[in-house]
């Protein structure tokens, strides 16, 4: 008899947030030489649509399991973080400062798909997408909710976020929660 496993079995919210706290602090303490301390975790609705102001960079995770890891932070941040990593000052968002948070974003997220494959199985990383501007809005399609966890750093907050869950069960069938597109035969 074979027992479906759920996304709080297999990986506990407190099991991600420690992944996440730890990828995150590893990126800033070997790479950007920057102290962050992480907040109050927090949950927010996949379906959620909120509208964001300044970066935001995504990247996809596949596999068995599934979902995306994403950065959010203000330009001024952004600034920092490209500063520190580049090693040069930034005074304004540039394409040099997007493709920086896309690095630091494929570090962190990278870092977090490393932990996950070893206890969810093999997992692919997709290349970051960042998005930056006012007023925009973003949503995902999966039904699990995201795991937000703030870090403090250089006075501004970072929010590293993940939502990921099982893709498919271990007969191959489409995970409980997620339904499929209707094809039309036509």
């Amino acid at each position: 008899m074979t027992t479906e496993t759920t996304f709080s079995e297999a990986l506990p919210k407190t099991a991600l947030v420690e992944i996440i706290s730890a990828a995150t602090t590893e990126v800033f303490t070997t790479m950007l030489n920057l102290p962050a301390s992480p907040g109050p975790v927090h949950t927010e609705p996949a379906t959620a649509i909120a509208p964001h102001s300044g970066i935001f960079s995504l990247i996809g995770l596949a596999g068995s399991w599934a979902g995306t890891g994403c950065l959010a932070c203000s330009g001024t941040l952004a600034c920092r973080l490209a500063e520190h990593f580049l090693m040069t000052p930034f005074e304004a968002v540039n394409e040099e400062v997007l493709d920086a948070v896309g690095e630091i974003t494929n570090m962190i997220i990278g870092n977090v798909k490393t932990a996950l494959e070893e206890r969810v199985g093999p997992m692919g990383l997709s290349t970051p997408t960042v998005i930056y501007g006012r007023n925009f809005q973003t949503r995902s399609a999966r039904v699990n909710d995201w795991i937000v966890v703030p870090f403090e750093s250089a006075d501004e907050t970072l929010w590293v976020q993940l939502c990921v869950g099982p893709n498919q069960d271990s007969r191959g069938s489409v995970r409980a929660g997620f339904q499929l597109p209707q094809v039309l035969n036509i």
